[in-house]
């Protein structure tokens, strides 16, 4: 089981399915390289489809596996199509600043 996210114009996650592994290939239906470009053909509101791995988040890994796209998308979190990887909101807390951590793909608060 594989889980997908559509991505509006603006990169931003409007959707997350659970759909067909990446690897299963011999029900892929003809006409279609992979999965991704299938269910896109299915959501006439979204801009991408990308797979995004339910046992990601800090870009680590849960379990025996690497890594894949920083972390599990979700609804409004932003695609970033330079370095393949999906970043959740930034936190909007009165008083905090916070920065983006590229080894973890997540925000941290700035302290001074």
């Amino acid at each position: 089981m594989a889980h997908y996210a559509f991505l509006d114009e603006n990169n931003k996650v409007i959707e997350v399915i659970v759909g067909k592994d990446e690897d299963d290939t011999d029900s892929l239906p003809e006409g279609f390289s992979d999965w991704e470009q299938y269910y896109l053909s299915k959501r006439d509101e979204a801009s991408d489809c990308k797979r995004t791995s339910y046992n990601t988040s800090q870009n680590q890994y849960n379990g025996d596996g690497t890594a894949f796209r920083g972390n599990y998308a979700g609804i409004d979190f932003s695609y970033d199509s330079v370095n393949d990887v999906f970043i959740p909101p930034q936190p909007e807390e009165n008083g905090k600043t916070f920065e983006l951590d590229t080894s973890t793909w997540s925000w941290v608060e700035i302290t001074e």
